[in-house]
């Protein structure tokens, strides 16, 4: 009976209409499921730059995230953040400390904390979802989090402390033995720990332990700052290395920049002088949290431990000296020798506000394996390295104590194979030349040395000094080194990398991994000329390489750090001084200890630079009427409203416009405050400060053009460019044929210095001119870089000329043409602040067949890939969610192909025009593959 009525007619009727009812009803619901599925994904969420900061020490930090998707044309329409100092409310979607609510707006960087006031040694836990253009919104993110320090001076318990002993009083005993003190303290912990925190500061500089243990990988911390107005700690997480019961802290102390000899600088400027200095000095704090909900602090007092270690000479120039045999063996450890320790000493210590450690930390970053070692002399050995950095090196050796080691280090090598130290001896110091004053050695080589203790295999590298070399003397041997014997520590600040470049031309490849050692072996807290003559912050190399370092590297905590070197620096009459941290130099300067203009210009161009590239509003806001004293000091020295005198163009092989240069710096300086004014939204200042750059731009024209024939001062490349690039010429045809002519009459060379060699790159690629900046880049011999690299050079030198004895040959201010592989031959450049529109304009030149790389901007994986195969052109490029792009493709005709589709049937191009041998459209985000016509 069941049977039949299953197979009744009307029963099977009924149920397929069921069922078509059924699934029509499942798939509107997919449908539905898929069209308001979200799109976007917050990810790579970041606090002030990092990931997890574990220590920041400001009240409203800056929160930024990338949004990825699958999909084209994405933009975040809206945002949600919430806050939470209980990490339990922040997984369920609570916050106790700040929620936004939902905020219409495409703004995912830099936007700042709103919400309770943090309290200090504390963590946050914070995530965001977004909301897309169709107001679809994502997940919540994954928690991230970040953790506040000392958020004011109240919040120290700690001492300043050190070892009691007093500087000497005659200059040349400086030069003496001086054992560097460590230091010590025991503790005992009863309760079962939840989280253990260190925070410290150690000048100049220090390396600490915990119950045997190095804690962290810094080395030379903390980074340089004008002490008397700044100084840097460092948190750690000690969680993990802490044990039941017995404990033990212990301290290792160099002299760093803070503790400098009465070396005279150029035979002229004693830093002593200029900074505020001291014997080595710690103050630190070990913050205990049980799960008990107790708290204790361990804090630097006179309770603390001391004793004189086994370095028993040390200077950032010099090098250091290590005596084996005077180690305190176990000196963190319960095991040490407690006989030979004393109290250590409450002192006042330097004055400056103690900030965390924001910039990347120095690092060992890579060891490299010596190619080859020499004997040119008996017992004389020579290691090469293969390539010239900046670090140490570091030995693995045996044999009698006492027995010492000297390791003397340089960049070249003489004919006869021995080594050259003369482009690396501080400050130029040698004998028979300039004098660094009493005491001082006739050379100021770079070298370390160690004496054995005489126990078996001993490994040694220097821990407070760093060397700027390729090759590395040994003398003192015991027996011959083998290349398993020696290692080379390249150090620099560890900064990540944002970018990636390569070519069909292997020359620019070699160069560009070449730029990329130099500007690694100038990064040590300041970005510095050379990592072994000087080693100092000068502001004119940052103005010529900055956009090629933030190409290469995330620069954004370093460059904040080094506008604030420049304001802490400040001259009382509002000068920016040539170098920050400021040590005396002053070559043609406007008094008051001021720097020349084209290096006063540091100070505001990286500001700018910060904002275009990661969208920093607040570097310019928090350094504005900084910035209002400069410019009110450079116009009270003005004449006839501009200025004449300048270094100028450093290195550039013609001679020098310095008149003009002068006064093209100065308008550069109102033109950014004009710039600065406006972001601010200060209208007045706007006004006043723009009158001003217009009165200077005309008098520059008037006192500098020949009218009629373009041409500026006395019309070399470098005067040329100076007017091209600054936009200064009513003739602008005229003068860039001047421009063309002195290049015929160069060969096609660059007779360019430290600043127009950039401004070059900049004006030929705005002016459609590739070809010609491809011919000077690629050219093999002098000047070029290409010369640099047929005579062995591994990093860029300071001159066109190959330097044998005086000139750095490890100097980035010639790196600028790095910027240009990623402008120009990758064409990735901001249109908008913080890359919220980005311009690809790729632009193929000279042979090249290929070209690819790619940006990490703070919104994002910028990415340009371009081939030539036959007769067409095959552009590849991926653009990040958030983001607005205009990309112009070579094309011969115009016509041009996305994803094998004609550009206008394809709904993701926005708009689309020809112009100049180019297609450009406007679009936003996605993976587009574009042909054209060559």
């Amino acid at each position: 009976m069941m049977k039949k009525i299953f197979m009744h007619p009307i029963f099977n009727f009924i149920s397929r209409i069921f069922l078509k009812s059924a699934l029509t009803f499942y798939f509107l619901l997919q449908a539905y499921a898929t069209q308001a599925a979200p799109i976007l994904h917050p990810v790579q969420l970041t606090c002030e730059y990092i990931e997890n900061p574990l220590g920041i020490g400001i009240e409203n930090p800056r929160l930024s995230w990338i949004l990825n998707s699958d999909e084209r044309n994405q933009y975040q329409s809206a945002y949600e953040i919430i806050v939470s100092d209980q990490l339990k409310d922040i997984q369920q979607g609570k916050s106790s400390q700040w929620s936004t609510g939902k905020i219409i707006s495409a703004q995912n960087i830099q936007i700042e904390y709103a919400g309770r006031p943090l309290q200090a040694f504390t963590r946050y836990y914070w995530r965001v979802r977004v909301y897309d253009q169709n107001g679809a919104a994502s997940p919540w993110s994954d928690i991230n989090w970040f953790e506040t320090a000392m958020l004011h001076a109240s919040d120290w318990k700690a001492q300043w402390i050190n070892d009691g002993s007093k500087q000497p009083d005659k200059e040349e005993d400086y030069y003496k033995q001086d054992r560097m003190p460590l230091f010590r303290k025991e503790f005992v912990i009863t309760k079962k720990i939840r989280t253990a925190r260190l925070y410290i500061s150690g000048l100049g500089y220090y390396e600490a332990y915990l119950n045997g243990n190095k804690i962290g990988d810094h080395v030379l911390d903390p980074g340089f700052t004008t002490y008397k107005k700044e100084l840097l700690y460092t948190v750690y997480d000690i969680t993990a290395l802490l044990k039941n019961k017995n404990n033990v802290a212990g301290i290792m102390s160099g002299n760093g920049w803070y503790n400098p000899l009465p070396f005279k600088l150029f035979g002229r400027w004693d830093l002593r002088d200029y900074q505020q200095t001291g014997r080595p000095c710690v103050k630190a704090e070990i913050h205990l949290r049980y799960t008990d909900g107790s708290t204790e602090i361990i804090a630097t007092d006179n309770s603390w431990q001391t004793a004189p270690g086994p370095v028993t000479h040390n200077n950032v120039y010099l090098g250091e000296q290590y005596d084996a045999r005077l180690e305190q063996k176990n000196f963190s450890t319960e095991a040490a020798d407690k006989a030979a320790w004393k109290n250590a000493v409450n002192i006042e210590g330097p004055s400056g506000e103690l900030k965390p450690q924001m910039q990347p930390a120095i690092k060992i970053t890579r060891v490299l394996k010596p190619v080859r070692i020499t004997e040119p002399r008996k017992d004389t050995f020579i290691v090469d390295m293969g390539q010239n950095f900046a670090g140490v090196a570091r030995i693995k050796v045996s044999g009698t104590a006492g027995a010492t080691i000297a390791l003397r280090y340089g960049e070249d090598l003489f004919e006869d194979g021995t080594l050259n130290y003369l482009t690396t001896c501080a400050t130029q110091i040698k004998k028979g030349g300039i004098k660094a004053g009493p005491g001082a050695p006739e050379t100021a080589w770079q070298e370390d040395r160690y004496t054995l203790k005489g126990e078996g295999m001993e490994t040694w590298s220097p821990r407070f000094t760093f060397h700027g070399f390729r090759y590395v003397e040994i003398t003192g041997w015991p027996g011959k080194p083998t290349l398993n014997d020696i290692e080379g520590l390249r150090m620099n600040a560890d900064l990540p990398t944002a970018g990636e470049f390569s070519c069909s031309n292997n020359m620019f490849n070699k160069l560009h991994e070449a730029i990329e050692w130099t500007f690694l072996s100038n990064v040590f807290s300041v970005q510095s000329d050379c990592p072994a003559r000087e080693k100092m912050g000068y502001g004119g190399d940052m103005v010529a390489t900055a956009d090629a370092f933030m190409f290469n590297y995330n620069m954004g905590n370093f460059y904040s750090k080094s506008v604030q070197d420049f304001t802490n620096e400040q001259r009382s009459e509002g000068g920016i001084t040539e170098i920050a941290p400021f040590t005396g130099i002053a070559d043609k300067g406007y008094g008051n200890e001021s720097g020349p203009l084209g290096w006063e210009l540091a100070f505001p161009f990286l500001q700018k630079q910060l904002y275009d590239f990661y969208g920093d509003e607040r570097i310019i806001a928090d350094h504005y009427e900084a910035f209002k004293k400069q410019l009110d000091f450079l116009d009270s020295k003005s004449v006839d409203g501009i200025f004449y005198w300048d270094i100028s163009d450093h290195e550039a092989l013609d001679p020098k416009p310095e008149a003009l240069s002068a006064a093209a710096f100065y308008y550069h300086h109102l033109s950014l405050a004009v710039s600065f004014a406006s972001i601010l939204h200060k209208t007045n200042d706007s006004l006043k400060f723009d009158r001003r750059a217009r009165q200077v731009k005309n008098a520059i024209i008037s006192k500098f053009l020949l009218r009629g024939t373009g041409r500026f001062d006395n019309a070399t490349q470098s005067a040329q460019l100076f007017a091209l690039w600054y936009n200064l010429s009513p003739e602008k045809e005229n003068t860039m044929n001047v421009l063309m002519d002195e290049f015929a009459r160069h060969n096609q060379h660059i007779s360019t210095g430290i600043f127009t060699t950039k401004m070059m790159f900049d004006v030929l690629r705005e002016n459609n001119k590739n070809d010609i900046a491809y011919q000077i880049a690629n050219q093999r011999t002098f000047p070029g870089w290409g010369y640099m690299l047929e005579n062995g050079a591994t990093t860029l030198w300071e001159t066109w000329e190959y330097p044998k004895s005086g000139p750095s040959q490890n100097h980035p201010m010639f790196g600028s043409v790095d910027e240009w592989f990623y402008r120009s031959l990758l064409g990735i450049n901001p249109a908008a602040p913080g890359f919220e529109k980005v311009l690809i304009k790729p632009q193929p030149a000279g042979d090249l067949t290929w070209a690819k790389g790619s940006y990490n901007s703070i919104r994002g994986k910028i990415e340009s890939d371009w081939k030539i195969e036959g007769q067409q052109f095959i552009l590849n490029v991926s653009i990040p969610a958030n983001i607005k792009a205009e990309i112009w493709i070579p094309s011969k005709d115009g016509i041009v192909t996305e994803n094998n589709k004609p550009i206008k049937d394809n709904p993701a191009m926005q708009s689309a025009r020809y112009e100049h041998g180019y297609t450009v459209i406007e679009t936003g985000s996605g993976n587009y593959r574009f042909v054209s016509t060559k």
